[in-house]
């Protein structure tokens, strides 16, 4: 028979429990007995045990004192404290020296094992569930994947495939290798779905005249698009659709933007959350190219690119210029602010280390002076392009569920969550965005282009660019997507799938060094559709 784990049982009346004993050893478990604390201090330190059951009320060393002596032995191992009392502060005192579960006698069979199976077996239970349970969904993902014809569609696709991810963490290696096949053939069905809509979006992007934006879509959720390629809410929308109705019913509004922040990533980080607010999710669809000079600009003025190179030309920076890209986010706010002839007014913050935040945390108090005010994070960001430079960083984070708890990780420690905590005291609305998402690219393609060419993996835009036009979206009169042209022959190319640009010239080396990396600015639901969530606090 398979043995199912190793058990040690400390009763002074063990003879009495002969039955349960013989019970066990029929299900595979191995039981040590003791009948006294200083003897099974002595079997612990013999050797290691997969579960303890443990009697309160023993002569010499009583249950409480034992389990402390066992703890130092055994740290790890779960103790289930077994006992005739029912006494609260009995209860209290094992549950805060940690012990797993707390039963009392007389305890039947049935009891035993359903505690050995939550503290011994509990994952190999889910893993075994999680893997059937997508086993039994798979046809019905991959139908949901061929059907999708909506922006609407698309999101309901990703957000179905990401709690797949996450719930197969606790799965078997062969499940999540399929659930990554079905997600590379989404990202390159949804590739082609916004091949053929995005022109559209962009064509019936409708820059209203100033005063209309907030009457637009008031209500909590517009559809993104039902028909066939509609257009969906994207970057510029944000304040017009979401931020000014929540100021127009007089809300205070504290907007946090997470630089580079995956729907994956939220759904981890929104656990740490849920203690203090409730939560209004939905996912937007961010702009081309999803990168930070594109995409941010365009929340923060309300307007696609080429509209703010052309109507704020002192605060658009080109590619190939030396300026920070985004050092204008302020003056933009103002100035949708202003072209909505609107009076709310906005404090602006950007946090880029831990020191920033610790000041930030100083300033909360002056949050109640302003209508808005506006925390641009950009920590995620510097840890997808440090995981590219650091090898250590790199096996740290070295996949999707490993990037998603060094996000996690960091978070816990960082004084973000101090600022959420009392946020969550208080009577604003917080809004989590992003700009963009980011995914995890394997497969070079090669572009050439002059030495004015962007640096960008995912994105490339210039006057000169060599590749095949099968490998990439490509954009040949800017004008028709609402990006602007430096020169009169630039055009843009884009990267689909997992796909990055690479070189010809050291091309082996360029390939070895990004390969495996987390990149932006292209085509993939990892990178477009990114979470938009409106969170209560749950004391206001």
């Amino acid at each position: 028979m398979t043995k199912n784990g190793t058990l040690l049982w400390i009763d002074d009346e063990i003879e009495m429990l002969r039955a349960h004993i013989l019970f066990l050893k029929g299900k595979g478990y191995e039981v040590d007995t003791a009948t006294n604390g200083r003897d099974a201090i002595d079997r612990c330190r013999e050797r290691s045990y997969d579960l303890i059951l443990l009697d309160e009320n023993m002569p010499g060393l009583t249950g409480l004192e034992t389990l402390t002596l066992i703890k130092e032995v055994q740290p790890v191992v779960p103790v289930v404290m077994v006992t005739k009392s029912e006494e609260e502060d009995i209860m209290n005192q094992a549950i805060g020296a940690k012990i797993a579960d707390y039963l009392i006698k007389p305890v039947n069979p049935s009891q035993i094992l359903l505690t050995l199976k939550k503290n011994i077996h509990k994952k190999d239970i889910i893993s075994e569930t999680t893997n059937t349970n997508y086993q039994q969904n798979m046809g019905r993902i991959a139908m949901q994947i061929n059907d999708a014809a909506t922006a609407d569609d698309w999101v309901e696709v990703y957000k179905n495939l990401v709690y797949w991810e996450l719930e197969l963490v606790h799965g078997d290696n062969t499940m999540s290798e399929m659930l990554r096949m079905q997600k590379e053939e989404a990202n390159n069905l949804f590739a082609r779905f916004v091949r053929k809509n995005y022109e559209g979006w962009c064509g019936s992007f409708l820059n209203s005249p100033a005063g209309e934006g907030s009457r637009l879509r008031t209500a909590s959720h517009p559809p993104l698009g039902g028909q066939e390629g509609g257009q969906p809410l994207l970057s510029p929308h944000i304040f017009r659709d979401r931020i000014f109705p929540l100021l127009d019913r007089k809300e205070k509004v504290v907007l946090i933007v997470f630089d580079n922040f995956r729907y994956d990533q939220w759904k981890v980080l929104s656990h740490e959350l849920a203690e203090g607010f409730t939560f209004d999710e939905e996912l937007y669809y961010s702009i081309l190219p999803t990168a930070t000079q594109y995409a941010r600009n365009a929340i923060f003025s309300g307007l696609m690119p080429n509209k703010i190179a052309e109507m704020f030309p002192q605060l658009w920076v080109d590619e190939d210029e030396e300026e920070g890209k985004n050092l204008n986010e302020a003056p933009l706010i103002q100035t949708q602010i202003d072209r909505y002839r609107r009076h709310d007014v906005f404090s602006y913050h950007k946090i880029n280390d831990a020191e920033g935040a610790e000041r930030l945390l100083g300033q909360l108090r002056q949050f109640a002076n302003y209508d808005l005010n506006v925390v641009v994070v950009n920590f995620i960001d510097m840890l997808s392009h440090a995981r590219t430079e650091s090898k250590t960083l790199r096996e740290l984070a070295g996949d999707e569920a490993a990037y998603r708890s060094v996000t996690t990780t960091w978070y816990r420690h960082s004084p973000l969550k101090s600022m959420l905590a009392q946020l969550a005291e208080s009577s604003y609305k917080v809004v989590i965005t992003t700009d963009h998402g980011s995914i995890r690219v394997n497969n070079p393609i090669k572009v050439v282009g002059d030495r004015n060419v962007n640096t960008n993996l995912r994105y490339k835009l210039g006057k000169n660019l060599g590749y095949n036009a099968r490998e990439v979206y490509e954009i040949k009169d800017p004008r028709k997507v609402s990006l602007p042209a430096p020169n009169v022959s630039t055009s843009y190319i884009f990267a689909w799938g997992d796909n990055f640009f690479a070189y010809p010239n050291n091309y082996n080396h360029y390939v070895s060094y990004y390969r495996d990396t987390f990149q932006h600015g292209g085509i993939s639901m990892e990178e477009m559709i990114v979470p938009l969530v409106t969170m209560t606090p749950k004391k206001r």
